[in-house]
């Protein structure tokens, strides 16, 4: 299971619905001052824990992970280096880029840090050293839009690029008295519509820009952890146990869609050619861009793979594990 594949630190970030009960206990080794210590420089940096990556424009992919590293690669991923100042050690799980130059990154202790030269440096837009709320995704629709999800139904918004960010108010869980949801993959789909993929099945919606959103089923019960949108305007969101379910109605309905795969889904991009995802005991999905069937490979290695990125004009992904950067078979 994924609580005895990781760290205690990423435990936090990835782990699902059973583990997040425990989430406090795991959060006590990490320290709040190493997250106001500036990331330092590995020797080995493609082999660090990576959580994430999006492309900076169509000619540079920006990976981040463990200890606050961001790598940069300009070549379609086949050489990484560094980001020159990052100001957080803090466990980055998740980055986007609105254009070749301004990005965001998130993680532990509700850490939102900012670029504005495509990921070379960084800068602290926010943190919460009270408690550890972390922050699993993030998403902008132009350089001042966006939004940033995670733990506990924490949802944040900004209008101004990130100078500031704002709690956003959410309805109350279906059977529950609160929003208490772990909110950890929000992605847009091809009209606009804000999605999240949340625990016991559901994705949350908005068609209103963030500023009201409503809970939709997929039928499911587990924790969907992935989500992203084909060419065609169909959804996809997967999660614990292979778990996948597509809609073509916006999210109104979900039908499951059969993965192949018994390992938790992590990742699921899309480019319009085809839809690849990634989970748990080396599973590596393809599928065309209707998603209607996939094809499942799994690793020899079986190794933890936590995210994936199709590099522009490339049908071979990058792909991002626990132990770093991973060459697709």
């Amino acid at each position: 299971m994924l609580k005895e594949i990781l760290t205690s630190s990423v435990l936090s970030i990835l782990c699902a619905t059973q583990c997040f009960g425990q989430a406090s206990g795991g959060a006590s080794a990490v320290q709040p001052v190493l997250a106001m210590t500036a990331a330092h420089s590995w020797t080995s940096p493609t082999r660090a824990m990576l959580l994430d990556a999006a492309h900076a424009g169509p000619a540079r992919l920006v990976a981040v992970g463990a200890h606050g590293i961001v790598l940069l690669s300009d070549d379609n991923g086949n050489s990484w280096r560094q980001a020159r100042q990052v100001p957080s050690s803090a466990t980055l799980s998740a980055v986007y880029f609105a254009d070749a130059r301004h990005g965001w990154a998130v993680g532990q202790w509700g850490i939102i840090l900012a670029s504005v030269d495509g990921g070379e440096t960084w800068s602290l837009q926010r943190s919460d050293l009270s408690v550890d709320q972390p922050l699993f995704s993030v998403y902008f629709k132009d350089a001042q839009h966006g939004w940033a999800s995670g733990l506990w139904s924490l949802l944040l918004a900004t209008d101004d690029g990130g100078k500031t960010w704002k709690p956003q108010i959410l309805p109350v869980s279906p059977g529950g008295k609160k929003a208490d949801r772990n909110l950890f993959k929000i992605f847009a789909g091809r009209d606009g519509t804000l999605y999240i993929a949340a625990e016991q099945g559901l994705v949350l919606r908005s068609r209103d820009s963030g500023a009201t959103w409503e809970y939709r089923s997929t039928g499911n019960k587990g924790s969907l952890w992935a989500g992203t949108a084909a060419a065609d305007g169909s959804l996809f969101v997967g999660g614990l146990m292979g778990h996948l379910y597509r809609s073509a109605d916006g999210g109104d309905t979900w039908t499951a869609v059969d993965s192949g795969s018994t390992g938790s889904i992590t990742d699921l991009v899309a480019d319009g050619k085809q839809i690849v995802g990634v989970g748990l005991d080396g599973f590596v999905l393809t599928g065309a861009d209707n998603g209607e069937k996939f094809s499942p490979h799994q690793r020899a290695d079986r190794a933890a793979l936590t995210g994936v990125l199709i590099p522009e004009g490339s049908r071979t992904p990058v792909l991002l594990s626990k132990d770093g950067l991973m060459r697709v078979n």
